[in-house]
């Protein structure tokens, strides 16, 4: 997988990144601990926003050990205008205002 590719998950608590050359500036944060799936604990590098070009994402904690990108689809369609749609094939859209 590479670091250009995001797994959507319902299980973690926010975005998390493993790709510093994303961000467009990190905010250095105190050493916290954060804890995976699987009980170990990794360091928070900082927390910043992502743009690519399809998506873009806000408040994501960069983990510099993990070994995947994860989107957490509470905090993607609850703080973001995106909708996540899981029919057989998932699509994730962007809820564009109209505005006259």
């Amino acid at each position: 997988m590479s670091h250009s590719e995001w797994v959507l998950d319902f299980d973690t608590s926010r975005h998390l990144s493993i790709d510093f050359s994303s961000f467009a500036s990190v905010s250095s944060s105190p050493s916290i601990p954060v804890m995976t799936a699987n009980g170990i604990c990794m360091p928070l590098a900082g927390v910043d926003s992502i743009i690519t070009h399809h998506l873009s994402f806000s408040n994501i904690y960069l983990i510099l050990k993990l070994t995947l990108n994860l989107v957490y689809v509470d905090q993607l369609c609850n703080f973001s205008d995106y909708l996540v749609i899981f029919p057989l094939l998932f699509v994730v859209y962007k809820i564009c205002s109209l505005r006259s």
